[in-house]
């Protein structure tokens, strides 16, 4: 009788080590929990943007302030950076909330992820004014149009003429929220859609660097109450009808420039950081730095309804709110006491200026 010899086992696969970046941080470290939305919803897409995006320009997790309020959208600031701050506030108050992070402590990168209900309906108050007051704030709307959250009624942003899933036809005006940001004097505005990832990944890093507030307004369809036919917001139709404005680019700060473009068919627009966007024109000749032109091409969009994407507006030089009211280096949440309370000598001077 012959033996064999039993073969000796097979040699384990080498594991392939994961991707760092500048910080030597994985992409593990920008993840959060996992997502209780519904399958297929975009707010999910713009999860894995947010990840990806602030995993690529390597922000430290501890040094990011995550906030929100009510609604499907802000669930989101859940699924993204553990490791993280964050503030969960009640219906239409992210954008205070915010403002005041940022006034407690100026060293810390603010994302706040609000809804068009949030945002364009009971927040928009205090939207408006966080805008005017230009806090450092990456801010995003998942913008659905309908209120996801007590089953599909048109929201402040669904088009007119929309359907509801029901049959009811939406008969008021819509509110563009990014017109609105630029009439209030954000520095950053940009339009953007869940199922464009490569896009939106490309504006989200320009957000991050840029000083001061930074707008996207993304449409992400509600795939329960706001995905048929009809629906302006819906993934069909926004993949049917979005139209590019540019293509975008980002180069950040800690990475050289390298531009292959024909004269007169790619602009460069460099942030206070020294990072850059670089927009590379299409069929039409927009020019994102120019603020009249901006506000002429959101008008012409809303009237013809018409689903444009990319940076729609951009000034670096305005700003930020830690500057307008000179916060100084320190941050106010860690100065000590006797910085922050006036001496009585001090209090007395401050009381007679009110006489």
């Amino acid at each position: 009788m012959s033996h064999e010899a039993a073969a000796p086992p097979a040699a384990p696969k080498p594991t392939k080590a994961p991707a760092l970046n500048r910080l030597s941080l994985d992409l593990k470290a920008y993840k959060g929990a996992n997502s209780t939305l519904c399958s297929g919803c975009g707010h999910d897409s713009i999860t894995n943007a947010i990840i990806k995006s602030f995993f690529e320009y390597g922000v430290e997790p501890h040094r990011v302030a995550k906030l929100s309020g009510i609604g499907c959208s802000s669930k989101t600031t859940a699924y993204f950076l553990s490791r993280s701050h964050g503030f969960n506030s009640v219906h239409g108050r992210m954008a205070a909330v915010a403002t005041g992070s940022n006034m407690a402590n100026h060293t810390l990168l603010n994302i706040g992820v609000s809804g068009d209900g949030d945002t364009a309906s009971i927040g928009l108050g205090h939207f408006l004014h966080m805008v005017r007051r230009n806090p450092q704030l990456v801010y995003l709307v998942e913008n659905n149009g309908c209120y996801g959250l007590t089953k599909g009624q048109f929201s402040a942003t669904a088009d007119k003429g929309s359907l509801q899933k029901g049959g009811a036809v939406n008969r008021m005006d819509p509110i563009d929220i990014c017109a609105l940001a630029i009439e209030m004097g954000c520095g950053f505005v940009a339009r953007s859609f869940s199922g464009d990832a490569k896009q939106l990944n490309q504006l989200l890093k320009a957000a991050i660097a840029h000083k001061g507030t930074a707008l996207i307004d993304v449409v992400s369809p509600c795939v329960t109450f706001n995905n048929h036919e009809g629906s302006t917001k819906s993934y069909p139709y926004a993949r049917a009808h979005e139209e590019l404005i540019h293509e975008v680019g980002f180069v950040p700060f800690f990475e050289e420039i390298s531009v292959d473009y024909d004269a007169g068919t790619t602009q460069v627009v460099e942030l206070h950081d020294h990072s850059k966007v670089v927009l590379k024109k299409l069929e039409r000749d927009y020019d994102p730095t120019n603020r009249r032109q901006a506000l002429e091409l959101l008008s012409h969009a809303q009237e013809n309804q018409l689903f444009l994407t990319g940076l729609v507006y951009l000034d670096p030089s305005m700003p930020s709110m830690a500057e307008q009211l000179d916060l100084g280096s320190e941050p106010l949440a860690t100065l000590p006491a006797e910085k922050l309370r006036p001496s009585p000598t001090a209090l007395a001077e401050i009381m007679e200026t009110f006489k």
